[in-house]
């Protein structure tokens, strides 16, 4: 089926309808904003279903807010938001050494990263958008009459536009800008998360050995690890050898981790990922543009939720205000996020989360003791959050 617009139509709009690569956050959230300016939008998604698991995702400042309310789901994430929770940080007995505040981990809003899925995945669906569950993109041939599109199950079509929203390991960025080690850079750790049965507790805790953090408890709460490491070779779709990947990397560690390692074992659900961090000179080539992690992508930044939200309102916004012209858009986009987006390019979480020594954790903790040092960092987090002047597209909303 071809459903190629390259010809103004009735709403005044070129290139009216749009592919995007992935159902997580900033695919609906794009799909969102292009609908209510006039454009069709088809999703595809590799996943079966709607992925509704998932760490707790936050937002903060001004910015942040703003797009959330123009959206119409401020109020929505208030509801849904899980109320950042204090984290203890304990000795290898138990002990209290400090205590990470919620609003560090929370932000302002913090909310299950599958609750704003289902939330976005819903408004969109209400609004007329395509989903493709269970199918992925095999080729991206862009031709005189728009983008041709093959599926690994169904039948090939052509669009206008195609937006690469599936995340750092985006199979988008593969097909048209070339390999994954081109622009992805491993950071020297790895991170967990497992959907772990038993006691542990009411509030999040987490420990520390050199190179080594576990944390678990609270309520609904996935176990999390994050642990220096060289680079590894995996399946990242098979459970067993990740699990078997998290108890080498754990074996021998004090506290209560034999136990959560036990838990691990009998686990259903289990991701584990490298900590990197995407490097691309250019988020467009021809009629294929990427978004969120897929062209920004730091991982455990704290910054990668919102500035996917943010990133898919300024580009839906662009082509409204170009009338579809995608080389105008896609230029717009990048000049005006760019620099935004550099605040994903800041830091390792990894060495944050699981410093490589004693006197590093020490450090770490101590930070969160001190007020003072504490809210200077939490100054600068505000800063980096709000450093972009938001464009007012309201005024291009059709439906």
């Amino acid at each position: 089926m071809n459903f190629t617009n390259r010809v103004a139509g009735t709403n005044g709009l070129t290139n009216t309808h749009i592919l995007i690569s992935g159902a997580s956050i900033a695919g609906p959230a794009l799909a969102h904003w292009l609908i209510r300016y006039g454009f069709t939008v088809t999703v595809v998604e590799k996943a079966p279903a709607l992925r509704l698991g998932g760490q707790a995702v936050d937002f903060k400042g001004e910015t942040h807010l703003t797009v959330l309310e123009r959206m119409g789901i401020l109020e929505d994430v208030r509801r849904l938001q899980t109320g950042g929770t204090d984290q203890e940080i304990v000795d290898a007995n138990g002990r209290r050494l400090a205590v990470m505040p919620g609003e560090f981990t929370g932000g302002e809003l913090e909310i299950r990263r599958g609750e704003l899925s289902r939330l976005l995945y819903e408004r969109t669906v209400a609004a007329g958008c395509e989903y493709v569950f269970g199918d992925s993109i095999t080729s991206i041939t862009e031709t005189a009459g728009g983008v041709h599109v093959t599926f690994e199950r169904g039948a090939p079509r052509t669009f206008d536009l195609v937006v690469g929203a599936d995340g750092i390991h985006s199979n988008v960025r593969r097909l048209v800008f070339g390999p994954e080690s081109d622009y992805v850079h491993f950071l020297g750790y790895y991170y967990g998360l497992v959907d772990v049965q038993g006691d542990f507790g009411s509030m999040p805790t987490m420990y520390n050995e050199p190179g080594r953090l576990v944390s678990t408890g609270g309520p609904a709460a996935a176990a999390f690890f994050a642990f220096a490491s060289p680079g590894l070779d995996y399946d990242r779709y098979d459970a067993k050898e990740m699990k078997r990947i998290l108890r080498d990397a754990y074996a021998g560690m004090g506290w209560r981790t034999s136990e959560i390692m036990e838990a691990v074992r009998h686990a259903d659900d289990v991701y584990l990922d490298s900590i990197s961090q995407v490097r691309i000179d250019h988020y467009s080539k021809g009629r294929v543009v990427l978004l969120g992690d897929s062209a920004y992508g730091n991982t455990l930044g704290g910054f990668g939720t919102g500035l996917a939200m943010v990133g898919a309102y300024v580009l839906a916004g662009e082509l409204a205000e170009a009338g579809g012209n995608h080389q105008v858009a896609f230029r717009r986009y990048e000049e005006g996020f760019r620099d935004y987006a550099k605040i994903a390019k800041n830091g390792n979480a990894g060495r944050f989360l699981a410093p490589r020594t004693r006197r590093g954790i020490r450090m770490r903790n101590r930070l969160f003791r001190s007020g003072v040092l504490f809210s200077l960092m939490m100054k600068m987090t505000d800063k980096y959050a709000t450093d972009i002047t938001l464009k007012d597209y309201r005024a291009l909303v059709r439906r």
